[in-house]
């Protein structure tokens, strides 16, 4: 109430003092006989003023929702952050400053640190101006709006400083409002600032989640070049065949036939030729071939892969990992030696998935081996990249000794190459 009482006796004192001084004018210069005029015209221009102010102060309201002094003023000031350095937040602030209706002969300073710019109000604003605008707008006086924006760096930021006010000397506001429209143009580029700033952090956070998912296909691709031909493997293989060439070259010629057979199938493909369970099968059946040679009785192998389920895309080197695996953490390490069963088959709960079991009975998890190593952490890596959640990986222990480990894909292969 207090601030209604002040706002509008502000205005009515102002005119009065200016009537008073016209008054005087008038007496002084002996034209007092136009004195009569003069008090039609004054009524006539404060009942305008009020009717322009309750109409103010009403455009101020529906803005902001609070009405006190400082925002029922003419000029608006707003200190706005940008947490940005200058090269993103001067033409953000550019943006958002073009998206005011009626704004035009937008100033840049030589430094780009200050933008200055006129706003008019528009076509459908003008056709619902009120009485008192329009009555002014008759005289021919046409009043515009300056919006002033001054920037300085801090602290890898940008602060600025917002100026929204009418043009003309500011002890003019007592007599003329502007009905709320600096008041909106403050709010409307502040609005646009938050707004442009989420958007931009929502563009860098998308931009982060493409590249580390870029990243994690690049280094899974990666682990799979190095995997293709593991230099121990291969060093063991030709001493093995070459101790083999003097005490039974029959033997080392199997083993090498079956190095060559791995080193064909161990070739990085090109991204458009993924490969299939049958050809990846033919690899591990060739390592096993070697191993089995190296091993001798205590390496025993089964695989069942019927052979309509050979033509099914499957990701390159994974089934030999998991024979490694096997190898490496449970038959190797256990005196005895061991069986290794590799099997496919479609899954009973769609017809669409096929999967691929490689278990042992080896010396399994209480082996001090937890299979949670590098080689099975790439797989559950390559599998979540290439078919975006729709394979899956398990392991488990084997009954009664050793381990099992599943992979199961969609028959019709992955969304991306692994």
């Amino acid at each position: 109430m207090k601030t209604t009482i002040f706002f509008f006796g502000r205005i009515i004192v102002s005119w009065l003092l200016m009537f008073i001084a016209t008054s005087i004018f008038f007496n002084v210069t002996g034209l007092d006989r136009l004195m009569e005029i003069v008090v039609f015209l004054f009524w006539v221009a404060l009942i305008l003023l009020l009717l322009a102010a309750a109409s103010h102060f009403h455009h101020v309201q529906l803005i902001d929702g609070n009405v006190d002094l400082e925002r029922l003023k003419n000029r608006h000031r707003r200190q706005i952050e940008i947490p940005f350095e200058e090269e993103i937040a001067m033409p953000m602030l550019e943006a958002c400053m073009r998206e005011l209706p009626g704004i035009e002969n937008i100033k840049i300073t030589q430094d780009g640190k200050r933008l200055q710019a006129l706003v008019k109000a528009s076509e459908s604003d003008k056709r619902d101006d009120s009485l008192w605008k329009k009555a002014y707008q008759k005289l021919g006086f046409e009043r515009s709006n300056n919006i002033i924006a001054n920037a300085t760096s801090v602290n890898g930021g940008v602060s600025v400083n917002l100026f929204c006010g009418p043009v003309g000397a500011a002890w003019a506001d007592s007599f003329f409002l502007d009905e709320g429209t600096n008041l909106q143009n403050a709010e409307t580029v502040t609005r646009a600032i938050s707004r442009h700033i989420a958007e931009y952090r929502r563009g860098e956070q998308a931009s982060t989640r493409e590249t580390v998912t870029e990243k994690e296909l690049a280094v899974a691709k990666l682990n799979l070049l190095h995997a293709q031909v593991e230099p121990h493997f291969l060093y063991n293989t030709l001493g093995s065949a070459k101790y083999l060439i003097g005490s039974d070259p029959v033997r080392a010629e199997a083993m090498l036939d079956n190095l060559i057979l791995y080193l064909r199938h161990s070739l990085p493909r090109g991204e458009d030729s993924p490969s299939t369970l049958g050809e990846e099968v033919e690899r591990t059946r060739a390592y096993l071939d070697i191993l089995k040679i190296r091993m001798g009785d205590r390496l025993q192998i089964s695989i069942e892969v019927p052979q309509a389920l050979e033509a099914i895309p499957f990701p390159t080197m994974m089934l030999q990992t998991l024979v490694e695996n096997s190898i490496n953490h449970g038959l190797e390490p256990k005196s005895g030696g061991g069986t290794i069963w590799i099997t496919a088959r479609t899954d009973p709960s769609s017809a669409n998935l096929v999967t691929v079991t490689v278990a042992d009975d080896g010396n399994g998890f209480g082996s001090g081996t937890s299979g949670t190593g590098i080689g099975l952490k790439n797989v559950r890596e390559r599998l979540k990249l290439a078919y975006d959640g729709a394979a899956t990986f398990s392991i488990v222990t084997n009954f009664p000794n050793g381990v099992a480990a599943s992979i199961t894909v969609p028959a019709n292969g992955p969304r991306t190459t692994a």
